[in-house]
């Protein structure tokens, strides 16, 4: 099991992925058979086919992240980071939560990101 410092470590590898527009870095933390939620209630994505076209995605949107505070880690195999992601071509930003379960390997898991239509808002 990850530690602690290993799960944020991902984290923060994650909202980099965004900064430096590389999805594949991003791509990278999954476990092949990883899902991804994204946000909750919506079609689960699974596996790395559907989880890469999600994020290429994403990241070619311009989405940038910033993190609201430090990530957080558990007792366990999970952690959760509160962050704002920008969209300046929409000219929208949403506040989330994404809460990750890693594997034993480090890798994420599974991914559920919470947001709701409260959350965006115009810029």
């Amino acid at each position: 099991m990850p530690t602690q410092e290993e799960m944020k470590a991902v984290l923060r590898a994650y909202v980099d992925g965004f900064a430096n527009d590389d999805a594949e870095s991003v791509i990278a933390l999954f476990a092949e058979d990883a899902v991804v939620e994204d946000p909750v209630g919506t079609p689960e994505k699974r596996g790395l086919e559907e989880i890469g076209k999600f994020y290429r995605d994403a990241v070619a949107s311009g989405a940038k992240l910033t993190l609201d505070g430090p990530p957080r880690g558990s007792q366990g195999n999970g952690a959760a980071m509160a962050f704002t992601i920008d969209l300046p071509a929409l000219n929208l930003s949403i506040k989330a939560v994404d809460v990750f379960t890693f594997d034993d390997a480090g890798k994420i898991a599974v991914m559920r990101a919470y947001w709701g239509p409260d959350d965006m808002k115009s810029t």
